[in-house]
């Protein structure tokens, strides 16, 4: 028997750096823009917060771990293990679906080469064609 998936949540339509962002940035642009909604502003907020006292992030260990000059379409997966992290994705996509940004779930025992890793997730760049 394989490993479990690592899971990963992303829009539909490309970034204009070539890679679909995941559900947390697709949410963080929405706020940035104001275009949340006092509801959503409260749980968007409650809900990264809790997230950033949950778990790590990557740009807090290494900056540039994004940085499209360093590593080309880096993203991050949720390990299999992750259960209280992944069930709470749930509100951000009814979030992101209110405002008409379509969202899927994607499963990959092997979705890249990994940059960075910790107990609940990763970091890769995309994997050579």
């Amino acid at each position: 028997m394989g490993q479990a998936p690592y899971v990963r949540f992303q829009g539909t339509v490309r970034h204009p750096r070539g890679h679909f962002p995941g559900v947390f940035v697709l949410a963080n642009e929405l706020a940035r823009q104001g275009r949340l909604s006092e509801a959503e502003y409260r749980f968007w907020r409650t809900n990264n917060d809790w997230y950033d006292t949950h778990y790590t992030n990557p740009t807090d260990v290494d900056p540039r771990i994004y940085a499209p000059e360093v590593n080309p379409g880096a993203v991050a997966w949720f390990k299999p293990t992750a259960h209280h992290l992944i069930t709470r994705v749930d509100g951000y996509l009814t979030l992101l679906a209110a405002h008409g940004i379509e969202c899927h779930r994607l499963e990959s025992r092997n979705p890249g080469r990994i940059l960075y890793e910790d107990e609940h997730q990763i970091v890769v760049a995309p994997a050579s064609p």
